[in-house]
């Protein structure tokens, strides 16, 4: 077989929680090991291990795809009255092609947590037409829609979601997924999509689902479903994956599967290759602050730190014959205004002291704590209440102009009122331009 004929195109990771038994780290290895030259993250209805899976697959000189294999309701997104999980959604595959592509995928799982959410976070296909572009769609396991239909025998309903698929996605960009984990309903569930393959001119693709990497995995992923689902192993009516050939095989082992669908081989290259996303970790994305009078932000925060000399240390900033102890004062001032100048922070200073103030002026508890109290410019912002001069503190420990990274201003607010300040700073900087930082559940050893 040649090197790299054959990518995995459907992999949960342990992003899938409870369910993925792959670690990422360990994804990338064993893709590595296998000689393939791409693999796809695609966890269950969340994007929270791409970071991970991408630095982790591209050290390791594998390319990464990104996706995800989305529940898409069965109407509309905002129907809630299945009468339990499995009716909710169906599964499918989603691979990012391009940026295009990547963004549409974050708006579409987004939506799906916001809007869609019923026991599972859901699009539906209203949504996916909005925003199929630079996507590739995939039919997923035996809990997707078409080969729900075809286990069912309604051959005409299988058909029209596919009929309605095609038409959603970009030209060429969905394909019928095969399976074989050995087991007899997904045997015919492949005769039905080759079936519609052949009749209605789409591609085939296989994949094996993988939700973990070896065959002597099997055991304890059945272990982490059971704890997943709270069920006993002995039970014989709870969740389980049938066998033990969910795990990553190789190209010559996927060959041999699909020996008589050569084509579903070679398309998981076709369809790797058509997948280029790369992420930018290089840069900052900060939101730019607008400086009322039309003065420019490194004027204004200079012109908030003066009126915060007068009020902290009640001189003038500007009078001609300074003291010592007050040339000391302007000459910390001097430096760190360089220093945020020249790594670029001086919006994220504005931002800060801006609902810092508001809140102030709102009556809203409201303090800092961390190294950003070695701050004389948060002092004077009145976002610190501790004064770095008095107390040595090192304006280095919080920004340091030989190792920059990102200063860390930790605001905390009062429990009860916090709101108040998150929505004036929707309201001020735009909805879609705020967010809250997400705190990830791991499953670990004691």
């Amino acid at each position: 077989m040649e090197r790299g004929e054959f990518v995995h195109l459907h992999l949960h990771t342990e992003f899938s929680l409870l369910d993925g038994a792959c670690r990422v780290d360990d994804v990338a290895a064993r893709a590595h090991e296998l000689r393939m030259p791409a693999g796809a993250i695609t966890d269950h209805g969340n994007l929270y291990g791409l970071v991970n899976f991408y630095q982790a697959v591209t050290k390791k000189g594998v390319k990464p795809i990104l996706g995800c294999e989305a529940y898409v309701a069965p109407g509309s997104r905002l129907d809630k009255h299945a009468a339990n999980a499995r009716e909710a959604a169906f599964h499918l595959v989603l691979l990012a092609r391009d940026h295009d592509g990547y963004l549409n995928l974050i708006k579409l799982i987004t939506a799906a947590h916001l809007d869609g959410f019923y026991y599972k976070p859901r699009i539906d296909k209203e949504l996916l037409a909005r925003h199929a572009k630079g996507l590739i769609g995939m039919t997923s396991c035996m809990k997707g829609e078409v080969p729900v239909r075809i286990i069912e025998g309604q051959t005409k309903l299988a058909r029209e979601a596919v009929d309605q698929f095609r038409h959603i996605f970009e030209p060429g960009c969905f394909y019928l997924e095969l399976h074989d984990h050995g087991i007899e309903t997904q045997k015919r569930v492949n005769r039905g999509l080759c079936e519609l393959a052949r009749d209605l001119g789409l591609p085939l693709v296989a994949s094996n689902d993988v939700h973990y990497l070896r065959t002597e995995h099997a055991r304890a992923h059945d272990c982490l479903i059971c704890i997943g689902t709270q069920r006993k192993i002995q039970d014989p009516n709870r969740l389980r994956y049938p066998g033990n050939q969910f795990y990553m095989k190789s190209g010559d082992e996927m060959r041999a599967l699909f020996a008589e669908v050569p084509d579903a081989i070679r398309n998981t290259r076709i369809i790797a290759d058509q997948c280029n996303v790369k992420l930018d970790f290089g840069r900052n994305l900060y939101p730019v602050f607008d400086p009322p009078g039309g003065v420019s932000r490194e004027d204004y925060l200079r012109q908030l730190c003066e009126e915060g000399v007068r009020r902290r240390y009640g001189f003038d900033p500007r009078a001609p014959n300074l003291t010592p102890d007050q040339r000391t004062v302007m000459d910390r001032l001097d430096y760190e205004l360089r220093v945020i100048q020249k790594t670029g922070f001086v919006s994220y200073f504005l931002i800060v002291g801006d609902f810092v103030s508001y809140a102030k002026q709102h009556n809203i508890p409201v303090s800092c704590r961390g190294s950003a109290a070695g701050s004389l410019v948060t002092y004077l912002l009145e976002i610190s209440a501790v004064d770095p001069l008095r107390y040595g503190l090192l304006f280095e420990r919080f920004l340091n102009p030989e190792r920059v990274s990102p200063p860390d201003i930790d605001i905390d607010l009062s429990d009860d009122r916090r709101g108040e300040v998150i929505n004036y700073v929707r309201r001020k900087y735009g909805e879609q331009n705020v967010a809250q930082i997400i705190t990830f559940g791991t499953l670990g050893a004691k």
